[in-house]
């Protein structure tokens, strides 16, 4: 895919202008101005679910959802407590959101919306799907709005809607790039494929949504609603309706999600024609592979293209599988996951391993230092699996949420939550120049990616099914829900996960009753014990869930005994860069190394780790309160290489001879905390010396 530099994200500011000269592509003359196209009546005050209510629905609302074994419970019914989580949500909080806010602003975006209602004299600013970061930003705030009130953050929320929605059309359209002097090239095919129209609203109605659940103010979801309602579905579809391509999926997603408040099948069947792709916009494959849409989907057989198009577009399959129940996409959809989860995914759960084109590579291209993982791509993985998930009550599913959430997505944000990382890479060297966290990107969308997961984060620690509940995540926290049948349930959890596996949680029903309490088993865990009122359980499994059917009462006690141990893992021998290298886990967490922490003058390129077997025998591990916010790091004897000479030279005689070592100790962080201090050498993967 040699031409995907040219159209990735960061580089296609510069390359719209040209998207006028490029109308011959099938499906007609250009496209008429969208506002005259749309019918003149507006959409008002449509209906919208009431069972269950909008504060009662998930980050998902699945509760009619035919395809669905899980249930999605709301963001509000768990109150994540003192532990791992919540010093993160709090930052994510008070400083994230709030600065992000602040950088939106000084830097154009809300001119964006201004100028165009007289309130500004600033051209454009940022590049063509800037819009989106604005609806990301507001659905962060809902979600966090909907973990409880937050009036500065519902203020700032407030006005932002308010300027949003004062720059729709009557005819419904809305995006600030292709509105006034850009009208000519609005919804061309070409500017459908690479100018980011559907993804903007795609996002807007996400945000719209979320915020509406927390508030209960449909103001920015009813503006959505006019968008596809008044001015997509009129226009946009099958024959003779004109042709539509998602370009970057996300309105498939969104739509479907729209579709499930709304119970209007127009929109479910408009994102399941996007997702099969118009045959009208011909396109060359090497555009369809980029854009991980444009074809159908069903078609697909592996991960390839733009990482996070592909991880959105594996979403709103789900999603539409989910609804449908059409075996095709549940084929593909497993052959997709088969291949990125055995084939193209990272340690540390981050997709996406090459920069050009911020794409997926072959099978077992897993570059270290050249690594991308957009943070974004983490995020998406995350979702699809969140989705899987809910189809099958699989674990499997389970420990890919846990390894991108604790590593790749955790990684994207600083622990004083004002820096980002738009990639993720498994190795770095500062002498490069490169900076990898940075408070702000023209291209943005990470920072608020990320600050909508950390504050959903609550919605995904259980789900609910007909015949009882699961636990997904463990952390210091509460839930104050119900079962399906009514019944009202509190379920608390004490732990001081992922340092250690330890994990009590107290089981309490409003009144006595039978019921399946899903457990997860992680699948790093070797040797899980459970009890139940302390008496122990048969049949636990890692990578499962246990089933528990009992009649339950309060004051019953689960309590689960995870073996907490330094793993080292081995790579594929088909990833090259990993041949003769370990990683290290310990629990959900992935480890690496840092320079500063190592003894003066051991450069990272020359260590290496005599491991035997058993491997965790020389293991120290240690709780540092002091340091990252409070860790346990992990001390292994390690090994130095001393070359001599021979080092100056690029080339040399083989001379046979085993290189000379020294001992070191080594000492290895988590991987979510690296980059926190100064600038220094990281790697994940660490050459081995066999014992």
């Amino acid at each position: 895919m040699s031409d995907q530099k040219a159209i990735s994200r960061r580089e296609f500011v510069s390359s719209i202008a040209a998207a006028a000269a490029i109308s011959s592509l099938s499906g007609g003359s250009p496209l008429a101005n969208a506002q005259e196209a749309a019918p003149s009546g507006q959409t008002q005050d449509v209906p919208l679910t009431d069972k269950p209510g909008w504060k009662d629905q998930g980050i998902e609302n699945l509760a009619k959802s035919p395809h669905a074994k899980l249930r999605d419970i709301p963001v509000r019914a768990v109150t994540i407590e003192a532990g791992f989580w919540a010093r993160r949500r709090e930052i994510n909080v008070t400083k994230s959101i709030p600065t992000m806010h602040d950088l939106l602003e000084a830097n154009g975006r809300m001119n964006n919306f201004l100028r165009l209602a007289g309130k500004s004299n600033s051209p454009q600013t940022g590049p063509v799907f800037s819009d989106s970061d604005v609806y990301k930003w507001t659905e962060a705030v809902g979600f966090v709005l909907q973990s409880g009130d937050r009036p500065e953050l519902r203020e700032m929320a407030e006005k932002l809607i308010d300027e949003v929605v004062a720059v729709q059309e009557p005819g419904g359209y809305l995006n600030t790039y292709y509105q006034d002097d850009r009208k000519s090239l609005r919804m061309l095919p070409q500017t459908q494929t690479t100018g980011h129209e559907l993804y903007n609203m795609g996002h807007m109605l996400q945000g719209a949504i979320a915020y509406y659940r927390a508030t209960g103010d449909r103001k920015m979801l009813d503006a959505g609603i006019r968008f596809v309602d008044d001015f997509l579905l009129p226009n946009y579809g099958p024959a003779p309706k004109k042709p539509i391509v998602s370009g970057h999926p996300e309105i498939e997603l969104a739509l479907i999600e729209l579709y499930r408040i709304t119970g209007d099948k127009r929109q479910l069947d408009l994102a399941g024609y996007i997702l099969g792709g118009d045959s009208r916009i011909e396109l060359p494959e090497r555009r369809t592979i980029y854009m991980f849409s444009g074809t159908p989907f069903t078609a697909r057989t592996k991960m390839q293209g733009h990482a996070v198009r592909a991880m959105y577009a594996c979403c709103g399959a789900t999603d539409y599988y989910m609804e449908t129940g059409d075996d095709a996409y549940w084929k593909t959809l497993n052959t997709l996951w088969n291949d990125m989860t055995s084939t193209k995914m990272y340690v540390t759960g981050g997709v996406g391993s090459r920069a050009d084109g911020e794409a997926f590579g072959d099978a077992y291209e897993l570059p270290n230092f050249r690594a991308y993982g957009e943070s974004c791509a983490a995020i998406g993985n995350m979702m699809w699996n969140w989705r899987m998930l809910a189809v099958t009550g699989d674990a499997k599913f389970t420990d890919v949420i846990e390894r991108a959430l604790y590593n790749g997505i955790n990684s994207g944000m600083s622990l004083d939550g004002v820096m980002y990382c738009y990639r993720n890479p498994l190795a770095f060297d500062p002498s490069t120049g490169d900076k990898i966290r940075n408070p702000w990107y023209d291209v943005t969308c990470c920072p608020p990616n990320l600050e909508r997961t950390f504050a959903s984060l609550p919605g995904y620690f259980y789900s609910t099914s007909e015949d009882g509940i699961y636990v997904h995540l463990y952390d210091d926290s509460q839930l104050d829900w119900h079962l399906e049948d009514g019944t009202g349930l509190r379920i608390t959890q004490k732990t001081n996960y992922p340092w250690d596996g330890s994990v009590e949680i107290a089981v309490s029903p409003a009144q006595a009753s039978e019921f399946t309490f899903y457990v997860r088993v992680p699948g790093w865990s070797d040797h899980t014990e459970i009890t139940v009122n302390g008496k122990a359980l048969k049949g636990i499994t890692p990578g499962a869930y246990l089933p528990i059917r009992r009649r339950w009462m309060a004051g019953d006690v689960v309590r689960l005994q995870m073996a907490m141990k330094p793993e080292v893992l081995e790579a594929n021998p088909r990833v090259a860069d990993d041949l003769g290298r370990v990683a290290l886990q310990r629990g959900p967490l992935v480890y690496c190394l840092e320079g500063l922490d190592q003894g003066q003058g051991v450069m990272l390129s020359d260590v290496a780790l005599r491991v035997g077997k058993p491997s965790d025998g020389e293991f120290q591990t240690e709780y540092r309160g002091d340091l990252l916010d409070g860790v346990v790091v992990l001390h292994h004897p390690g090994f130095v290489a001393e070359y001599g000479a021979s080092e100056e030279l690029l080339y040399s005689r083989y001379s046979g001879g085993a290189v000379k070592t020294r001992s070191v100790p080594l000492t290895f962080i988590p991987y979510y905390a690296w980059s926190n201090r100064l600038a220094t050498a990281m790697q994940v993967w660490t050459p081995v010396l066999n014992a």
